[in-house]
């Protein structure tokens, strides 16, 4: 048996597939301007709706239609209710025509609950099923800690427990790219740009950028990053943003500038999670394309993580889920 996924968020249109073992996502981010932050929802509709075809045509091309036997799709961003985001139409639409086409079920699922999902199987910890656990959701619109309870059938129940109060952790990041130059989503480039440091972990205090052999010193390291005010579970990044500015305008490479709002970020999921385990010591899983970020491993490294490419927006998660649905359905 095959189950196909559907998840077109607002910034990734993907497709997969999974047969209960192994699994084949494609995706592809939607384009934005140089310069720009994101896209009005109407704009990633239209992109969705475009790219589709192609990234369906990949991944049916090696697949045996009679083994395909449901379809899931993620038509919202939370299972709460009001979430709503019209950028999941575009998956949702394919999903329906081709699961009548098919004589097929669909199942329905939120962004959130896939991208639970895809990191428990990225990890190999699908035997977390039917227990309790956290769970960070970290992305360019959300920062969320989730307390997770799950069923062995794949149902995923999340509850808010901590997070930020404003902007999320990839709004900072992609408004720190933006600032030195970076194409959006600024992720990636960032990540590879904070780590160009050499000494700047830890306690160093010499950097050297690329392409310069020279070092220079910095500021003592407890000044290399912004200690934001945690409270219990939540904390707010507004005002990260405005020290990222000014420790920029002192002078600061751009290599500094990165591992500064980076680090500034992880402190903060850091104390948080610490928190939040006092509670209820928990595993603790991190979700979300900021959950690629290679600081927040390192400094994190008890935490369950998946491989980067289903950290970030993808189908895999859903394609999972509705194989267990459909299993436990039969």
């Amino acid at each position: 048996m095959i189950c196909l996924g559907f998840d077109t968020s607002n910034y990734t249109t993907s497709v997969a597939a999974y047969d209960g073992a192994a699994g084949n996502n494609v995706s592809r981010l939607l384009p934005v301007k140089a310069g720009e932050l994101g896209l009005r929802q109407s704009e990633a509709l239209f992109s969705h709706v475009k790219r589709l075809p192609e990234l369906s045509d990949r991944l049916f091309a090696p697949l045996d239609p009679s083994r395909i036997q449901a379809i899931g799709v993620s038509t919202r961003p939370r299972a709460v209710e009001g979430s709503y985001m019209p950028c999941f139409l575009a998956g949702e639409s394919q999903a329906r025509v081709l699961a009548s086409a098919l004589h097929v079920p669909v199942f329905e699922f939120s962004h959130q609950q896939g991208h639970v999902a895809a990191v428990l199987w990225s990890a190999g910890r699908l035997d977390l099923l039917g227990s309790e656990f956290l769970a960070w959701h970290l992305s360019g619109g959300t920062t969320e800690l989730l307390r997770v309870r799950t069923t062995a059938a794949g149902e995923i129940d999340c509850e808010k427990i901590g997070g930020t109060t404003d902007i999320s952790a990839g709004q900072l990041i992609d408004r720190t790219g933006q600032m030195l130059g970076l194409d959006f989503p600024a992720g990636k480039a960032l990540d590879a740009l904070a780590e160009q440091g050499s000494g700047i972990r830890n306690q160093g205090l010499e950097i050297r950028d690329q392409g310069s052999a020279a070092a220079h010193t910095v500021a003592p390291s407890d000044k290399l990053f912004f200690r934001v005010k945690v409270n219990g579970t939540f904390f707010s990044l507004s005002g990260v943003q405005n020290q990222v500015e000014a420790f920029r305008r002192k002078d600061a490479t751009e290599t500094e500038t990165a591992y500064f709002a980076l680090r500034s970020v992880v402190e903060a999921v850091k104390k948080a999670t610490q928190n939040a385990r006092k509670e209820r010591n928990l595993p603790v899983l991190f979700s979300g394309g900021v959950a690629s970020n290679s600081m927040l491993r390192r400094m994190i490294p008890d935490a369950i993580f998946g491989a980067p490419q289903y950290s970030t927006d993808n189908a895999m998660g859903v394609a999972v889920l509705t194989w267990l649905a459909a299993s436990g359905n039969q």
